[in-house]
């Protein structure tokens, strides 16, 4: 996927383009002359050499004096002195609206009346999510992953949530897109926004527990809405054709509720270079159905918590996570604009496009056999080429061992020949060798005596009822988080 760059980096970009090819050049111009003199002469004559970096020059000076001319901030100014982009809070492109296995969803036809056409229309969207670094200086990236038609912002804002719609004190802050207050997303494409000073403290008690309420006003028809369809938060939306509500410090023009988000698919914070980014990668199980909703108790939150405790701000976990999701690109009900893409598919997006990433949680699997009926063995080869990637970016993974779903009513989950090929999954996690650690979930949410999860795991904390042995509630996802050994996620002096 495309990403455009937002206006600090712009610069960038345009200079990269020019200075490349004359730092590249003159070395090699210096390193031939000096050595091979008749050889350089043949492979590359002095004349055109010195002819390509004088045109590589003018085009530099040009993109410098526009750089000034303009107002374009230089690449320095893109990050304070010592600091990196880290990822702070993301979301997976799913598919379009209304696609996906969405959990305690709202009624949308009033917000989203023609959502899986038009889209939405001229209104505003409040979302909430649950930034697990702050900074004073952040930035968002947006997401037209899978729309059919450019979606134009007319304006974005950033506040901290207060309760429900409502923001705290003080003024929702304005969002720029190459210094302008409007951005069109193209088709298949992401962008960033300009950096974004919050104007907060992030060592204040009072910001922590807080959310980041994003608002974005669509302009027009939006078409198809990329979303992400299980967030366990709730966001608010404006009714169609209501406008621009981004500034409003209360909820009184956001009459309809979702717990899912759209667009937004990262908030990225400025950090110090030895920050450690950890992403909980998986299906619906490390999305955290059956936890409850608004309460921030899925394994990931519980695994960041007890991070957080350890290594302060030195470390952040974020989640990239598709309820129906498969290790495996194979066939399910509903494709992959229901249940997104493979993991082996969507690595380079959902993982290797995590900023700082250092450290993968991998819990995935259980679909592939469930859902596809496939074998234990290709699901082992979907784990070895997917660890065989991270690794040669010297990211590390850690494997989950997969929760039984035996006795489950749902599909084939239940059947005794998908509980003895899960167990050869867990059996290969433990001992095969392949991922750096391992974090046995399946210990610590299995009742022996019934080869089932156990039965104080089984309620469903979402929406209530007796759950459907498949996905462990709040006490099963606090029990799988602390198998997991922390000090295999310590930050490390950055080199």
């Amino acid at each position: 996927m495309k990403k455009t760059p937002a206006l600090g980096f712009l610069p960038h970009a345009v200079l990269g383009f020019t200075l490349t090819p004359v730092l590249t050049l003159l070395p090699r111009v210096g390193r031939y002359a000096n050595r091979r003199p008749s050889l350089l002469k043949r492979v590359l004559p002095i004349d055109a050499a010195l002819a390509e970096i004088s045109f590589q020059l003018k085009l530099l000076f040009i993109c410098a004096a526009s750089a000034v001319a303009f107002g374009l901030p230089s690449p320095a100014q893109a990050l304070e002195p010592g600091k990196i982009w880290v990822a702070s809070w993301t979301a997976s492109p799913q598919g379009p609206y209304p696609a996906g296995w969405a959990v305690a969803q709202p009624d949308l036809s009033f917000a989203l009346p023609r959502g899986d056409t038009d889209g939405a229309t001229d209104q505003t969207f409040r979302l909430i999510v649950k930034p697990d670094l702050w900074s004073k200086t952040i930035r968002l990236r947006l997401a037209n992953t899978f729309g059919s038609r450019p979606v134009t912002l007319g304006a974005v804002t950033v506040g901290l949530q207060s309760t429900g719609g409502n923001l705290l004190a003080g003024k929702a802050q304005q969002v720029l897109f190459q210094g302008k207050p409007e951005v069109v997303i193209p088709v298949g494409e992401e962008v960033y926004s300009d950096e974004v000073a919050l104007d907060l403290d992030p060592a204040d008690p009072l910001v922590e527990g807080h959310n980041l309420a994003v608002s974005f006003f669509v302009k027009g028809a939006s078409g198809p809405l990329t979303w992400h369809c299980d967030a366990f938060y709730t966001s608010y939306l404006t009714a169609p054709g209501h406008g621009d509500h981004t500034r409003d410090k209360n909820e009184a023009a956001f009459p309809f509720t979702t717990t899912s988000w759209f667009l937004l698919d990262a908030v990225e914070a400025q950090a110090d270079p030895d920050t450690a980014v950890v992403c909980a990668f998986g299906d619906s199980i490390t999305e955290g159905v059956n936890s409850t909703l608004n309460g921030s108790d899925t394994w990931p939150d519980v695994l960041s918590q007890r991070l957080h405790s350890a290594y302060g701000s030195k470390i952040t976990v974020v989640k990239e996570a598709i309820s129906g999701n498969t290790v495996t690109s194979c066939p399910r009900n509903g494709g992959t604009s229901v249940n997104g893409p493979s993991a082996a598919d969507r690595l380079d997006r959902d993982l290797l496009g995590v900023a700082g990433l250092r450290y993968v949680v991998w819990l995935e699997g259980i679909n592939d056999l469930g859902a596809c009926l496939i074998s234990a063995d290709e699901v082992i080869q979907g784990y070895k080429d997917v660890v065989e990637r991270l690794h040669a970016k010297k990211i590390k993974v850690i494997g989950a061992t997969v929760v039984s779903s035996f006795g489950s009513p749902i599909a084939s989950y239940g059947f005794p020949k998908i509980d003895t090929e899960r167990k050869k999954l867990n059996d290969f996690i433990r001992i095969g060798g392949l991922f750096d650690a391992v974090a046995d979930f399946d210990a610590a949410t299995l009742d022996p005596a019934t080869g089932a999860m156990k039965a104080t795991m089984q309620p469903n904390d979402t929406t209530g009822g007796p759950g459907e042995l498949l996905h462990p509630n709040r006490a099963g996802y606090q029990a799988m988080a602390e198998t997991i050994d922390i000090k295999t996620l310590a930050p490390e002096p950055s080199k």
